[in-house]
């Protein structure tokens, strides 16, 4: 029993330390601003013009005066849409089945020498 009351006080006098310490108070946080807005360039916002030849509807959909994609709408049948894919001004059909997904992988051209 002496050694269980022993054990008790060393383990007491060993823990205590440990026990009274407090953590740190974490530093306060700086009150940060969120980054200023910018306004988006309009020229990057495509310009669709909507014309209407026989019973078509024709939707021309540009960037920088650049036509790059044509959706023509029949008047009795299935819409189509055609995209300049390199942009050399050939049209080729965008490839959708009814109800499938539209993909159209990325080509952006990053520099022109």
């Amino acid at each position: 029993m002496r050694r269980l009351h022993a054990l008790i006080a060393l383990l007491a006098l060993i823990a205590a330390p440990v026990f009274a310490q407090t953590p740190d108070a974490p530093p306060p946080v700086q009150d940060v601003k969120p980054p200023a807005m910018v306004p988006l360039d309009d020229s990057l916002e495509p310009q669709v013009t909507i014309r209407k030849r026989g019973g078509n509807t024709i939707e021309e959909h540009r960037v920088n005066g650049r036509l790059f994609k044509i959706v023509v709408t029949p008047e009795h049948g299935v819409p189509y849409t055609l995209v300049d894919q390199q942009g050399d001004g050939t049209f080729s059909p965008l490839n959708v089945t009814p109800g499938g997904p539209t993909v159209s992988v990325p080509m952006w051209v990053i520099g022109t020498f």
